[in-house]
């Protein structure tokens, strides 16, 4: 053979080999994209059935594999989610039968407010500190509710226009009894009308209330507890709801955790009531509301929780229902 033969049948060869790799890099490219797009978006539940363009017996492989693996999650996932919907349901419906004993006590503590005689009185318990934590447990069991209701909020909320002095007024006389022992006195100031879901709202003023109340009863003396309703300074129609106490305060290194869950910080210590999740709840019904929640305060000198409603919050929420 001479060179020119050589070199045609060398040439001859490279092109060859040249259009296989060609056309072996066309036929595996929308595997190599979709596994790249897959790795990309792999927080999707379904990233791993983008891969279905194998062609190699190596790809077709993988790609049986991970098929069988997200069938195989998918179904765990689906029990987990049916485990967890029997114990929510169970959470609701033992929270309602719990209501019916308190409910019960509470009743014949108010028919029994008195003893019948000084002989009487020296041998029944203290009904003023039944009907205490007959409350307690009341609002325990509230807590426990809703924190159940969380997850399914969008499916449970209405809106509806209210007057927050009238919601507000409601919500101060559950606690009146605990103002009066503890000589803390209640004061509502301005008016203001709002869109919003009452119950959730209502949640939510029961545990700024509650919390104003809890913190403040360790202070010896008179005080005041002021929820103020006045109008936004930078927009005509926001409304800003305070509840200003004049409690023992939080102290600045905690201020920064208070909506963390389960977090009481210094004042958990003080206070056998706290259990961290008040301030979670209420700023995670705020958000999903579409309000605004900030809490100030100075240790020793109270604090000022802060709810803000704006119009255009109100129309995201309005949206995330629409779109369910």
């Amino acid at each position: 053979m001479n060179l020119n033969t050589v070199l045609y049948t060398g040439l001859l060869v490279l092109c060859c080999v040249a259009l296989w790799l060609v056309f072996d890099y066309m036929r595996q490219r929308p595997y190599y994209s979709q596994l790249n797009e897959a790795i990309h978006q792999a927080s999707s539940l379904d990233a791993s059935l983008r891969v279905r363009s194998g062609v190699t017996a190596d790809q077709l492989a993988v790609q049986e594999l991970l098929r069988a693996q997200h069938e195989a999650y998918m179904d765990e996932l689906g029990r987990y989610r049916r485990q967890l919907e029997m114990h929510q349901h169970f959470i609701h419906q033992w929270v309602h039968q719990m209501k019916t004993p308190i409910a019960v006590i509470d009743l014949i503590t108010q028919q029994d407010n008195e003893a019948d005689s000084v002989h009487e009185a020296s041998w029944k318990p203290d009904l003023r500190s039944i009907r205490e934590e007959t409350d307690r447990l009341t609002r325990g069991l509230d807590m426990m509710l809703y924190t159940a209701r969380l997850d399914k909020f969008e499916v449970d909320v209405h809106i509806r226009t209210m007057r927050l002095q009238d919601l507000a007024r409601g919500v101060v006389n559950t606690y009146k009894r605990l103002c009066i022992r503890y000589k803390i006195y209640p004061q509502i100031e301005g008016e203001g009308i709002v869109q919003s879901d009452e119950k959730w709202l209502a949640f939510v003023l029961n545990q700024l209330i509650g919390n104003a109340i809890k913190y403040s009863k360790q202070k010896p003396g008179s005080k005041k507890l002021l929820i103020r309703i006045e109008p936004l300074l930078h927009s005509s129609d926001g409304v800003a709801l305070h509840v200003i106490d004049e409690g023992i305060g939080i102290a600045a290194h905690d201020l920064p955790r208070i909506y963390d869950p389960f977090f009481t910080g210094d004042n958990g210590r003080l206070v056998e009531e706290s259990t961290g999740m008040g301030l979670y709840l209420a700023k995670q019904v705020c958000g999903k509301l579409g309000h605004r929640l900030t809490v100030n305060s100075e240790q020793g000198n109270g604090a000022t929780a802060t709810i803000t409603f704006t119009p255009h919050s109100l129309q995201q929420l309005s949206d995330k229902v629409t779109n369910l």
